[in-house]
């Protein structure tokens, strides 16, 4: 069913495109009713306009909070034209037909993320603007109603087809468009009231915009897209890609793992983390970051093929030199130096990104979607320093091993469970994930060393070793002792941990308790 535009009503923050818009109305002979700064952008125009206050008889009042939440507006956009009792309702009460609103919302959401003061973001909440969104979008059988100015186009192109009316159709898709727009909206407006709340959200809702559709999923026969979190600046969807096509499903996934995980480390370290299926299969620190690279890189020289790599620190000529030598899908930097640029050139399909948020920022919750329901927690920023460990065996652990123990600790956090990771002079040098048994972990973990080039360096004799959370029997460490490791760090708290330090003394070994768990599922 078309529907012929006889009035608009237009209330924008945003005046872009607005001209075209409200210059094809006046083509057609379609009345204009506006409000304050709208109604004098259209005015300059040269475009008769209606202040809305001649539909509602009365003015705009206390600071413009109210104007057109009356009756003569809101009667005008939900009276069902086909019903009898609404019309003469209309009639009684002097209410006229309003056929189109155009309204996009204060700007709540740049006004948060320029941090400006509370009341100044309290003002800046639209609360007319999406009642009217509301009702036009319930009554889009009669009413066309656009907030997106990206709409406009197709609007003119509508009635410039159809003599000024509209198609159910279109106005249909615009309602949908709208109710997004306002929940998207009212989301923003919930997180950001909830943003110091020490307590779980009782009606918990996310709001996130379109960035990009993906080529596929994580298999080819999945659909999948990107969206970017509003309350949120840092992370991978606001990353700068300099070169390279647009990242997959699974280059984002894997993106973010090393993203998280390079964050632990000190900006002034040198630091480099490979990861391949959201996995770590190297991380280094190093003197320099070319050095940090080549260390994170022999750990695991076959898996790193096709893998990400995030560094914390601009990337010189050197290391770009050297990462170009093996195929590489992505790499993250806060910054990539001009000789660099030029080195990566050289790989059309490498992806560069850059983010200056590649240190720790406070990203308070993660959530993870789950048939029926979302899991929201915390992130993992437990951050364990020296001071936070407990020696529970007879023999203490050197300086160097603490050093290396609570680096591997950091890594450990970033490995899929059960994790084991072997650690020594700050790089990684075996590292088993995901198993269902720790014991299995710790002999990958063996098992994935004896791949590497073997050296001094390389060996896992005097190596230290971190575990996600506690070996609930001997078994698993009496592998990483057997495998060379002379100190453990894990968080303790099995039943069994009496007989767990007892293979450790028995062993001649040094074991630190964290008393905090590292799960990663």
């Amino acid at each position: 069913m078309d529907i012929k535009i006889k009035t608009a009503l237009i209330s924008v923050s945003d005046k872009s495109g607005l001209e075209k818009v409200v210059q094809s109305l006046k083509e057609h002979n379609i009345k204009i009713v506006s409000t304050g700064g709208t109604a004098k952008s259209i005015a300059e125009m040269g475009v008769d306009v209606t202040d809305v206050s001649s539909l509602t008889n009365f003015p705009e009042m206390m600071d413009g909070r109210v104007k057109t939440l009356h009756p003569n507006v809101h009667g005008g956009l939900l009276s069902k034209r086909d019903d009898k009792n609404h019309v003469q309702s209309q009639k009684e009460h002097g209410i006229e037909d309003i056929d189109l609103i155009i309204v996009n919302l204060y700007p709540f959401e740049e006004t948060i993320k320029s941090e400006k003061k509370e009341e100044i973001c309290i003002e800046n909440i639209d609360i007319g603007g999406p009642a009217m969104l509301r009702s036009a979008a319930k009554n889009h059988q009669f009413v066309t109603v656009v907030t997106d100015i990206n709409d406009y186009d197709e609007l003119i192109n509508e009635i410039n087809k159809n003599n000024g009316s509209t198609t159910l159709e279109l106005r249909k898709k615009l309602a949908a468009k709208t109710f997004s727009t306002t929940a998207y909206y009212d989301s923003l407006i919930s997180n950001w009231f909830h943003r110091d709340a020490d307590e779980p959200i009782q009606k918990f809702s996310t709001s996130a915009e379109l960035s990009s559709i993906l080529r596929y999923g994580e298999n080819p026969h999945q659909s999948a897209s990107l969206y970017k979190s509003s309350m949120e600046q840092s992370g991978i969807p606001h990353a700068n890609l300099l070169q390279g096509k647009e990242l997959s499903y699974n280059n984002i996934n894997d993106a973010d793992a090393a993203l998280q995980l390079i964050k632990e480390f000190d900006k002034d370290t040198p630091s480099v983390a490979i990861i391949k299926h959201a996995n770590p299969c190297g991380v280094a620190s190093g003197g320099s970051l070319c050095e940090a690279y080549l260390k994170a890189l022999s750990c695991d020289t076959t898996s790193a093929f096709g893998g990400i790599i995030a560094l914390n620190q601009i990337i010189d000529k050197e290391t770009a030199s050297e990462i170009i030598k093996i195929f590489t899908e992505v790499i993250i930097a806060p910054e990539v130096s001009d000789e660099a640029k030029e080195i990566f050139k050289s790989k059309n399909n490498l992806r560069v990104l850059t983010l200056p948020s590649v240190h720790r920022t406070n990203n308070s919750q993660n959530y993870k979607s789950i048939e029926g329901g979302i899991l929201v927690q915390s992130n993992d920023e437990a951050n364990i320093i020296k001071s936070d460990l407990e020696v529970v065996t007879e023999k203490k652990p050197s300086d160097s091993e603490i050093e290396d123990m609570l680096f591997a600790f950091k890594v450990c956090k970033h490995v899929k469970s059960n994790a084991i990771i072997y650690v020594k002079n700050k790089k990684t040098i075996g590292i088993g994930a995901g198993q269902m048994s720790r014991v299995d972990s710790a002999r990958i973990a063996s098992q994935k060393n004896s791949e590497m080039e073997q050296s001094e360096e390389n060996s896992l004799e005097n190596s230290v070793v971190a575990s996600d959370a506690f070996f609930p029997f001997p078994d698993g460490l009496l592998v990483t002792i057997s495998s060379g490791a002379t100190a453990v760090i894990q968080p303790g708290g099995s039943v069994k941990d009496n007989e767990v330090i007892d293979a450790a003394n028995d062993a001649g070994i040094s074991m630190v308790f964290t008393g905090v768990r590292h799960f990663r599922h």
